[in-house]
C-alpha cells in the first residue's frame, strides 16, 4: 500500500538539465522523509512536482492517496507547503498575514485571529506582530512564513530548507512544532543540508544527486556507508604524520574509503573510519605512543554531513556553481518561472 506521499519515476527536465531523473519515494503516514542533497540537486524540484507547481515529463505521484496529475486542486486541499524563500504580503503586518491564510482556509474570523496569535507567540514574533513585514528582518520573515504554513494542520506537510537562515533558539523551536504535527499524525517532506536536523526529525532519509535518489536509510545507516566511527589524531610535529599514518592505516576499516587515511598537512591533522569504539581507540594511542608520536589532540566523531556527502556524491554539501549561476542555479530558476505561467 503506498504510503502518504509515494512517487514513482519522476522526470523533469529543463532545457539540457535534467532536474529530476527518474525519482522513486513512499512516505509512510505520519512519518518525517528527509530529502538530503547538494544545491542543484532536484530537491526543490521534487517539492514542487509533489505540491502541483510543476508538471513531470513523466511518472506518477500521489499525495494523501489523490493523483497528483489528475486531481490537483484536491492535492492542494490536502498539504501544506512552506518553500525556500519565504512568501509573505510586506503591506500587511505579521498577525494580518496569518489570518489572512486562516481565512483563506474558511476558517471563521474569530479562529483565524486566535491561531495567528498562537503561532505569533510559537514563533517569537508577539513582539512584532502589528508591524508590517516589510520591516521584519530576514529572519523573522522566514519565521512567519513558515507559521503561516501551519495555520492548518493538513495531513501532508511540505518544508523546503525551512530552518535555513535561523538562530539556534528559533531552529529548536520548529523542530517542536514539526514533532507535535508528527506525533498528531501528520506526514512531512523536509529537504535539509544539515544531517543534525534529519537526525532530530527524519524517520527515514533519501539522498538525491543529479536529480537521481542515490541511497536511503536511517540517519545511522546512512553515516554507517560512511564509516559509523572516525579517529582523528593532531600530531605535535609535521615530522610525525608518516609514522601515525603507518599506525592508523592498520586499524582502516575496509570498505570505507578503502580505509585510507586522509592527511591535512597544515594542520597536522590524520583522519581514519574506523569500528570498535572507546576500545579501539585505547590501542592507536598506545601504538603511537611505541612508536613515538607525540599527539596533541585523539579523538573518535561520528561522520559530519560533509562527510556524508563527500562520500555518496564526490563533493561537499555547498556547491558553488549554484550561488554562482550554475546549472543547480538555472534549473531553480527556470523552475520558478513555469511555476509562475
Amino acid at each position: 500500500m503506498p504510503g502518504a506521499i509515494y512517487a514513482e519515476g519522476l522526470v523533469k527536465t529543463f532545457g539540457d538539465v535534467r532536474a529530476l531523473d527518474g525519482v522513486d519515494l513512499d512516505v509512510p503516514e505520519g512519518t518525517v522523509l528527509g530529502l538530503l542533497g547538494p544545491n542543484g540537486a532536484g530537491k526543490t524540484t521534487a517539492v514542487r512536482v509533489l505540491t502541483t507547481l510543476l508538471q513531470p515529463d513523466s511518472g506518477k505521484a500521489f499525495v494523501a492517496g489523490i493523483d497528483v496529475l489528475k486531481h490537483p486542486n484536491e492535492v492542494r486541499r490536502s498539504i501544506g507547503l512552506s518553500g525556500q524563500f519565504a512568501a509573505v504580503d510586506e503591506y500587511l503586518t505579521g498577525r494580518e498575514n496569518l489570518q489572512m491564510v486562516g481565512r483563506l482556509y474558511q476558517m471563521n474570523a474569530k479562529r483565524a485571529k486566535a491561531r495567528a496569535g498562537e503561532l505569533l507567540d510559537r514563533f517569537n514574533l508577539a513582539d512584532a506582530a502589528d508591524r508590517p513585514a516589510k520591516t521584519y528582518s530576514g529572519g523573522m520573515r522566514r519565521r512567519l512564513d513558515l507559521a503561516a504554513a501551519l495555520v492548518v494542520s493538513p495531513p501532508v506537510m511540505f518544508m523546503d530548507e525551512p530552518t535555513t537562515g535561523l538562530d539556534p533558539r528559533n531552529r529548536q523551536a520548529l523542530w517542536e512544532v514539526i514533532q507535535e504535527l508528527v506525533a498528531g499524525g501528520t506526514t512531512l517532506l523536509l529537504t535539509t543540508q544539515y544531517l543534525e536536523e534529519a537526525d532530530h526529525l527524519a524517520h527515514d532519509i533519501c539522498v538525491v544527486d543529479h536529480g537521481k535518489v542515490i541511497a536511503r536509510g536511517t540517519s545511522d545507516q546512512l553515516k554507517a556507508q560512511t564509516g559509523g566511527e572516525r579517529v582523528e589524531v593532531v600530531v605535535h610535529e609535521p615530522e610525525m604524520i608518516p609514522p601515525a599514518r603507518d599506525v592508523l592505516a592498520r586499524y582502516g576499516l575496509a570498505g570505507i574509503g578503502h580505509g585510507e587515511v586522509s592527511v591535512e598537512d597544515h594542520t597536522r591533522k590524520l583522519t581514519v573510519p574506523v569500528a570498535g569504539g572507546a576500545k579501539l581507540l585505547a590501542e592507536v594511542i598506545r601504538d603511537l605512543d611505541t612508536v613515538g608520536v607525540e599527539t596533541d589532540d585523539i579523538g573518535l566523531r561520528r561522520p559530519t554531513l560533509d562527510d556524508v556527502f563527500i562520500s555518496l556524491t564526490g563533493h561537499a554539501a555547498e556547491l558553488a556553481d549554484e550561488e554562482n549561476g550554475g546549472p543547480g542555479a538555472d534549473a531553480r530558476e527556470k523552475s520558478r518561472k513555469e511555476a509562475a505561467k
